[in-house]
């Protein structure tokens, strides 16, 4: 079992869904339940994922939960992608936020390949 909160890319996954939910809320009204929701869903996950796979008892399964949370992260980027072809973002505020998700997606593979050398798996 991990302590995810020492995790600095739980840590950095924290930081990426806080940011996505300022700048969501900068969205038109009627992405609501478009973009929006769909962004903030994906940038908690990863989190969440991190927090609930630390939290289970072999490392199988906890690699299991950051292939999920590498998931949401390529969700997010495809996203904000959309969000930027409409005009929703800047290229500039698009560029910023890749750059944490892929920072993250990085952090997280490194980390799995680490658990899958040191385990075996």
């Amino acid at each position: 079992m991990h302590n995810f909160k020492d995790l600095k890319f739980w840590q950095k996954s924290i930081d990426l869904s806080v940011l996505i939910y300022k700048i969501s809320s900068m969205f038109p009204n009627e992405e609501k339940f478009g973009l929006v929701s769909q962004l903030r869903r994906a940038s908690v996950s990863i989190a969440s994922n991190i927090a609930e796979g630390a939290s289970r008892s072999s490392e199988k399964e906890f690699l299991y939960f950051l292939s999920i949370s590498n998931g949401s992260a390529f969700e997010i980027e495809t996203q904000l992608i959309i969000a930027n072809k409409l005009n929703y973002i800047s290229e500039n505020d698009l560029m910023d936020v890749i750059a944490d998700v892929t920072e993250i997606q990085k952090m997280i593979y490194s980390f799995s390949k680490k658990i899958k050398e040191t385990k075996n798996i």
